[in-house]
């Protein structure tokens, strides 16, 4: 298993879990980043900072630590 922050351009990953607490972990889920849903992975800064992510059907830039507390496979 590996972090949704460790995926490269163009993979697609499950999400499996969703890590840490409190306003983080909340606003992951209200984006839609929940158990089940299929994400891919459109783009990422030079730095690697943010990244671009589809899901769900819309798209999502998120910072690497945020990405970082999502578990796929």
């Amino acid at each position: 298993m590996k972090k949704l922050s460790q995926l490269g351009i163009g993979e697609r990953a499950t999400v499996v879990a969703v890590n840490g607490e409190g306003a983080i972990r909340r606003r992951l889920f209200d984006m839609g980043i929940t158990p089940g849903a299929e994400v891919y992975l459109r783009k990422k800064a030079p730095l690697g900072d943010p990244i671009e992510i589809a899901i769900r059907g819309y798209e999502l830039t998120l910072r690497k630590t945020e990405a970082a507390q999502v578990d796929v496979q």
